[in-house]
């Protein structure tokens, strides 16, 4: 008899790329999606990062590298915390990844033993407590509110450290919300962890998409920390699939042992695009910021203009969550009539957790005319509700 293991029945699906496949869908029939349900950007790769992808080939850099990644890589990662941050990391404390979710089981199979907690917030992105569940780790949810910027109250995560929790997950720029972490948060957050002798396992794979101020990593608070980080989203590299896990030294053996055993290696020639992504890509980077920014100004009073409250402005990614319970309580139901009856994928709220249940994220990772025409449709579509 067939059996499907109860690890793989129990994983929870991803529910945004359903609706990026009903949405694909829809377009092969003929019909004018608005695509704002996924977080993949619209630009092409910057010039700079693509040719040196094809000089790689050319020059026959399509073998196995080692499973730490490339040491010209490792150095240029090392470089860019210390020159963006001013913070010290070893070339041997990253591990290179085929995205950043590879790191993440990289992050989670190094340090969870099955039973061990993983304190996340709720909501967040679904994957975290996927992988936590998968490895045999439990997510603990601690709800983050809106009307307080989707921050963590440093009294609540307190409560919910036990002798089993190994560590806070967190994400600034956030996804979702497009929320970002101040100085304060982060520091309150490191106290703790040095407090209680857990870790902060802190994704940063949106950092180089904050319009206000700058990005902090963790590791200028503590170096009692995990960083997940890659290429995906400031460099729209997406597809590409390349990421990096920076680990405390005794994570990174075991860390390797995985990667070695589960991934090989990240591809030779990304890992040199990637290279060159880090040392001659900033100005495009801060372009596409840019870019982001002038949707980011329109999309948030476009959407409170259609009847979406927003009680947390983004200022970082290129996501606005949007409290939708006026329209209804079921946010998946409200998605598929969205895309439906009006023609504009977005995301439910719920695919992040309860605490996003009633929410809707749409993503600017579109151009400014799409976000017009969506905008316009779910104006006509809410008036008819």
């Amino acid at each position: 008899m067939d059996q499907v293991s109860r690890r793989a029945q129990a994983i929870r699906p991803f529910v945004v790329m359903d609706v990026v496949a009903r949405a694909k869908q829809l377009a092969s029939e003929g019909i004018d999606v608005v695509r704002m349900e996924i977080g993949d950007p619209d630009f092409a790769t910057p010039e700079v990062i693509t040719r040196a992808a094809e000089q790689a080939m050319e020059d026959g850099d399509t073998g196995y590298t080692q499973s730490a990644g490339l040491p010209d890589l490792r150095e240029a990662i090392s470089a860019h915390y210390r020159d963006a941050y001013g913070v010290g990391v070893s070339p041997e404390d990253i591990v290179v990844t085929q995205g950043t979710s590879p790191a993440m089981l990289l992050l989670f199979g190094s340090l969870l033993d099955p039973g061990d907690e993983v304190i996340i917030s709720d909501p967040c992105y679904p994957a975290y407590p996927n992988y936590i569940s998968f490895l045999g780790g439990v997510p603990i949810p601690v709800r983050v509110r809106a009307e307080e910027g989707f921050r963590f109250r440093i009294e609540e995560v307190r409560a919910a450290v036990t002798e089993r929790t190994r560590a806070i997950m967190i994400n600034s720029p956030a996804n979702p919300m497009g929320t970002v972490l101040g100085p304060d948060d982060l520091q309150a957050l490191a106290d703790l962890a040095e407090e209680t002798g857990i870790y902060i396992a802190s994704d940063e794979i949106y950092h180089g998409l904050q319009f206000d101020g700058r990005s902090h990593t963790i590791l200028e608070y503590t170096d009692r920390a995990f960083v997940l980080n890659g290429f995906s989203k400031a460099y729209a590299m997406t597809g590409w699939r390349l990421g990096y896990l920076i680990a405390p030294r005794a994570f990174v053996r075991p860390a390797e042992k995985i990667q070695q055993n589960f991934f090989l290696c990240a591809n030779h020639f990304v890992q040199v695009a990637g290279t060159t992504a880090l040392l001659h890509a900033q100005d495009d980077v801060a372009r596409m910021r840019e870019t982001y920014d002038v949707r980011r100004k329109y999309l948030v009073p476009a959407l409170r203009g259609v009847g979406l409250e927003i009680a947390a402005e983004p200022t970082g990614a290129f996501y606005v969550f949007a409290d939708a319970r006026r329209w209804g309580s079921d946010s998946l139901l409200l998605a598929e009539r969205i895309l439906e009856e009006a023609a504009v994928a977005v995301a439910p709220g719920v695919d992040f957790g309860q605490g996003g249940e009633g929410f809707l994220r749409f993503s600017y990772a579109t151009s400014l005319e799409r976000l017009h025409e969506g905008v316009g449709r779910l104006s006509d579509w809410a008036s008819r509700l």
